[in-house]
């Protein structure tokens, strides 16, 4: 075969001949000869060098990484499992088998190499067909980093297509991005984003996947093992496939090692003859992969990304932020406090009560900041629901099944479930309501046993006992749970303005029946929300409450200490007004005044048999054995609803505020009843217990005389 080649005007000219010809050889490796000057025109300088300056500061998708507050790995969120590796931190040994594979005279062409191109030119002109590509390692990089970049199909499509015009392109970036990068620059780049089988994309998560170890630590049979799968990860699979075709790879890499002297000829020889090795591992993905100790963790982490989906600062929409936890390269520690969590999972039998229907729950919050100290259910997180039992709801059909022992269902809030109804905790609204509309503690009533309300269209309610009428004040209203004193105070302040307290304390509303009672035209006629006939989470609950404790400063609720970048800076996003703030920090806001909050505080200490600074409790409440549980000062609400079909109780210190629930979640008609009443009482009193043993007792701050009254 002569080593010159006719050109179009029947003179020959050298093959090696470098610019157009090598672009036109390039296209013609795979493509038949049409058109090239035409495609290399549309592919022109100003495309190129824009293109090339992206590829220079792009970096490939990385991995997300979940840690709990004490450091501990709990999932990572990927579709490329990968972690970028500087050079420093991969063994020379691996640099060097790359190459060796790969591209051998990487160190000499300048991002093609035209004797690359004539050994393929010659070799798929005499098999008829492609076998030997012309690709150095600049234009494998090249292809790889756009189609990595791409953020549409069409751009993913241009970045692989089987094309001349691809061909070309790639041609001319990789031309311009070696004069923007060093060698060294372009080769860790590249093995940051091969594509080396199991999903595993870069050498980081090759040498992990495989060999169990960091690319620091490969040996050069390990290196040359990985090197020798780039080329086709299915075909040289030493886990799944033939190795025989595995060790094969590896030992024509071994020789083209010692060709280049890399090895010595006598360790390439040792190497040939060892045995294939592999130690595999399984990287964790997501929530369902949260280690079998830290279970109860999944819940918590499935909260972190529908928190993290409704972030704007990770993109315009829910797809766009899901993407940037999958390819951003986040480190996030979650806000759940160790010491809170094991509290809350003792205390609602997180690991030994999974096999009752009734689902009972509790969040804890911290007030002031919004973070969230734990989440717990007694559910096991799992994605495997087959040995559940058929589903308790006569309408869920009966293949559907039960939501226990196993379910990933967000049951504590964060999610799109609806909640449960809240009951009487929802009397806190009015309250704060009517305090901050100027009504003092001391508003009096005669509440009777059965009340008719001419606001509410003569709609009738009454009370749960009749040890509950009489003259009552905010104090004792709120420590008996007195609904008819409830009622006639949401009457004095108007529904509108308990509803909008409500949604100013995060409370949203999920169902249509709620959102129609929500709305401007008809909200005023809710007399029933102050009984708490709404759905609502326990997320949702002892988030509104740390805001009382907090003097009436609401911070949205958040599950993470922190958000740092690829690069080690914390993750920010720009607010309204143009401001630059960090992701993981506290999102406040006044709500309330203080006193006004204070004032609601004094009330709330009734309910837990804790005694006010102001008022009187009128003698007896119904949760009173708290106080002498928790040890120290605590308000908070208890919450039933017709016939007990679910129990709630939400209390507070200055510290934690704490709510919990009982309901069967499949079935809301499946009644707990008052022998289980009690069960969120003991939850919420024994995880504040526990969780705040050996810390210093803080006091609330007492009401002003103003908010008192006489």
């Amino acid at each position: 075969m002569s080593n010159r080649l006719l050109n179009s005007a029947g003179r020959w000219v050298p093959l090696l001949r470098a610019g157009l010809i090598a672009g036109i050889i390039v296209a013609a490796v795979a493509y038949p000869l049409v058109a090239v000057a035409g495609i290399s025109a549309k592919a022109g300088a100003d495309f190129s060098e824009h293109k090339a300056d992206l590829l220079r500061t792009a970096l490939p998708a990385e991995t997300s990484y979940l840690y709990a507050a004490d450091g501990t790995l709990l999932t990572m969120f990927y579709e490329e499992y990968r972690q970028y590796a500087t050079l420093a931190q991969i063994a020379p040994s691996m640099q060097q088998a790359m190459v060796a594979a790969e591209d051998s005279r990487f160190y000499q062409h300048r991002g093609v190499d035209p004797k690359g191109v004539a050994r393929a030119f010659v070799a798929n002109s005499q098999s008829g067909g492609v076998s030997q590509g012309a690709s150095t390692i600049t234009m494998q990089y090249v292809r790889m980093a756009l189609r990595d970049s791409a953020t549409t199909p069409r751009e993913v499509q241009e970045a692989t297509a089987q094309t001349s015009l691809r061909k070309v392109r790639e041609m001319r970036l990789a031309l311009d991005v070696e004069k923007r990068m060093s060698k060294e620059q372009i080769l860790e780049r590249y093995l940051n984003s091969a594509y080396f089988g199991h999903r595993a994309y870069g050498i980081y998560a090759a040498a992990q996947i495989f060999f169990s170890k960091k690319p620091k630590d490969l040996t050069p049979v390990e290196s040359a093992t990985l090197a020798g799968l780039v080329k086709s990860p299915s075909e040289y699979d030493p886990v799944t496939s033939d190795q025989q075709e595995a060790i094969g790879r590896r030992n024509y890499v071994l020789d083209r090692m010692g060709q280049l002297g890399y090895l010595s000829p006598d360790v390439a020889a040792r190497a040939r003859t060892e045995p294939l090795r592999i130690d595999q591992s399984d990287p964790r993905n997501d929530c369902a992969s949260v280690p079998a100790k830290h279970n109860a963790l999944g819940f918590a982490c499935d909260y972190l990304k529908n928190w993290w989906s409704a972030q704007a600062a990770f993109g315009e929409n829910r797809m766009e932020r899901v993407d940037q936890l999958r390819r951003g390269g986040y480190r996030i520690v979650l806000s759940i406090d160790p010491k809170t969590q094991a509290a809350a999972e003792k205390n609602v039998g997180a690991k030994e009560a999974t096999g009752s229907p009734f689902a009972n729950g509790i969040v804890v919050s911290e007030p002031g900041t919004g973070r969230v100290k734990a989440m717990a259910v007694n559910r096991t997180y799992s994605l495997d629901t087959s040995e559940n039992g058929p589903n308790g709801n006569p309408e869920a059909g009966p293949k559907s099944k039960a939501n226990y022992p196993n379910t990933v269902l967000p049951l504590l809030g964060g999610g799109d479930l609806a909640g449960y109804q809240a009951g009487s905790t929802f009397k806190m609204f009015p309250m704060l309501a009517a305090l901050e509309a100027g009504m003092p503690l001391s508003s009096t009533f005669n509440a009777p046993h059965r009340y008719q309300s001419k606001v509410y269209d003569n709609w009738v309610m009454s009370n749960a006992s009749g040890a509950m009428t009489g003259t009552q004040t905010m104090w004792s209203g709120f420590g008996k749970s007195v609904n008819t004193y409830f009622v006639w105070l949401e009457e004095q302040v108007g529904a509108e303005r308990a509803v909008r307290m409500a949604e100013q304390l995060g409370l949203r509303w999920r169902t249509d029946v709620d959102r129609r009672q929500a709305a401007p035209e008809r909200v005023n006629k809710w007399g029933a929300f102050t009984l708490g006939v709404s759905d609502a989470t326990p997320l949702e609950l002892a988030n509104a409450y740390a805001a009382v404790s907090a003097d009436g400063r609401y911070c949205e609720a958040i599950p993470v200490l922190s958000i740092t970048t690829r690069d080690g800076a914390p993750a920010t996003y720009r607010t309204a007004s143009g401001l630059q703030r960090e992701v993981a920090k506290p999102r406040c806001r006044q709500v309330v005044s203080a006193d006004t909050a204070r004032a609601a505080t004094d009330a709330a200490r009734c309910p837990t048999g804790d005694t006010p600074a102001r008022g009187s409790c009128g003698g007896w409440s119904t949760a009173d054995s708290v106080r002498g549980t928790v040890g120290r000062p605590v308000a908070g609400k208890t919450g039933t609803t017709d016939s007990t079909r679910s129990a709630w109780f939400v209390a507070y210190t200055p510290e934690l505020a704490a709510a919990s629930f009982i309901s069967d979640p499949d079935n809301p008609f499946n009644a707990v009843g008052d022998g289980q009443s009690q069960t969120p009482v003991q939850a919420v009193a024994n995880t504040l217990r526990d969780a705040l043993k050996d810390q210093p007792k803080r006091d609330f701050t007492p009401p002003s005389d103003r908010i008192v009254g006489g």
